[in-house]
């Protein structure tokens, strides 16, 4: 379907209005969207903004634009929670969750998503740093998150991955990934993408749930000697 006789926020809400978004209520990437509008991103920023504030989109830097209006419980209303939690509880959130998405993900990810996850971890095994580790370890599993999607359960994961980013969190995992033990998570990772390849969601629940007790419990060894 062509638009070309539109005005750039016409041609935005027909295309809305004409298919279903991406995975998890997420648009494509702004130089993509106005490449399939035909519009300059210039002009299509205008239109999205517009749509924000109709409430028809939402955006949040770092992570896309979705469909629909912004979640009262969005990750920017979030910072003050992370003052009441701890690292064994934003563990404990993260095991109640992320085995579900990776099952999840085992059925969803698509070859694009895959890739993507290759890159992550290839990456976090380049890097040399506990700190490049950190963010190439947290972009794998956001990646994992979103191919599942959901945008609710995304909501939920970002809720919690927000809180990675606090001072005590920070300290903690820095001071608990040795070279040894970023080897063991790298080898975790990549028996986890295996399962996705192979589409067993059973296998990709409990690799998971594995990895984050691994996690889990080098991080409360650490914090006993630090």
């Amino acid at each position: 379907m062509t638009y070309s006789n539109l005005p750039p926020i016409e041609k935005l809400r027909k295309m809305l209005a004409g298919r279903r978004a991406t995975a998890g209520g997420r648009l494509p990437p702004e130089r993509a969207l106005a490449e399939s509008l035909k519009v300059s991103r210039a002009a299509l920023r205008k239109a999205l903004a517009v749509l924000e504030r109709e409430g028809k989109i939402w955006r949040h830097v770092g992570r896309g634009t979705f469909l629909g209006p912004r979640p009262e419980s969005s990750p920017e209303d979030v910072s003050q929670v992370s003052l009441g939690t701890n690292p064994a509880e934003i563990m404990e959130a993260r095991l109640i969750l992320e085995p579900k998405l990776a099952a999840l993900a085992a059925l969803r990810a698509t070859q694009n998503d895959l890739a993507d996850m290759e890159l992550c971890l290839k990456r976090s095994r380049e890097t040399p740093s506990p700190g490049g580790f950190e963010k190439w370890d947290e972009q794998l599993h956001w990646t994992i998150a979103q191919s599942v999607g959901n945008s609710l359960l995304v909501t939920l994961f970002a809720v919690i991955h927000k809180m990675r980013r606090s001072n005590i969190w920070g300290d903690l995992k820095e001071a608990s990934l040795t070279p040894v033990r970023r080897r063991v998570y790298s080898q975790q990772h990549k028996e986890v993408l295996e399962s996705f390849q192979r589409r067993d969601a059973v296998r990709a629940e409990r690799l998971m749930r594995e990895h984050l007790e691994t996690v889990r419990n080098h991080l409360l060894e650490t914090a006993r000697v630090i």
